[in-house]
C-alpha cells in the first residue's frame, strides 16, 4: 500500500474526523441523539487538532476575522452537551457555515463543469461563500 504525504499523526488525525463525521451522520440519523452528536463533536475536534496541529488549530479557531464562526461553533458544542441538541446542532452548523465559507467558493469553481447544472450549482455556492463573508477574507486564512 503506498504511503501517503500525511504523517503517522496526520493520519490518526483523518480516522478521529471521518469518525467524527460518521457519529454526527448517526447522531442526525438516529434524530439528534445527544451520545452520538457529543462523540462526533469530540471525535471531529481530536482529528482536526491532530491532522493541523494545536497551535494552527488554535489560530484557525482564534483567527480575528472568524470570530461569529468559532463563536457559534463552540456555542452549538456547548448546547449539545448540556442537552439542547436540535438548538445546539442548529447552531453549530452555523458557525460551520461561518468558519468554512470561503470553501463554497473554491468548489463553485469545480461545480461550473458538471454539465447541464453546473452553471446553477457554481452560481449558489458563489452566493453562499458570498453570504459567509468570503469575499472579506479572499481564501488568506485557509489552514491548509
Amino acid at each position: 500500500m503506498p504511503t501517503l504525504w500525511l504523517s503517522d499523526t496526520q493520519k490518526f488525525g483523518v480516522a478521529f474526523s471521518t469518525g467524527g463525521v460518521a457519529f454526527l451522520f448517526l447522531g442526525l440519523l438516529f434524530f439528534f441523539d445527544r451520545a452520538l452528536l457529543a462523540m462526533g463533536n469530540i471525535l471531529f475536534l481530536i482529528g482536526i487538532t491532530l491532522l493541523l496541529g494545536p497551535s494552527r488549530t488554535f489560530l484557525f479557531f482564534a483567527r480575528r476575522n472568524k470570530w461569529r464562526g468559532s463563536a457559534a461553533f463552540w456555542a452549538g458544542v456547548l448546547l449539545i452537551l448540556m442537552k439542547w441538541t436540535l438548538i445546539g446542532f442548529a447552531v453549530e452548523c452555523v458557525g460551520i457555515f461561518y468558519l468554512f465559507g470561503e470553501f463554497f467558493k473554491t468548489m463553485a469553481g469545480f461545480a461550473y463543469n458538471v454539465p447541464i447544472i453546473g452553471p446553477y450549482l457554481a452560481r449558489g455556492l458563489q452566493v453562499a461563500g458570498d453570504k459567509a463573508g468570503a469575499n472579506d477574507r479572499a481564501h488568506k486564512d485557509l489552514p491548509v
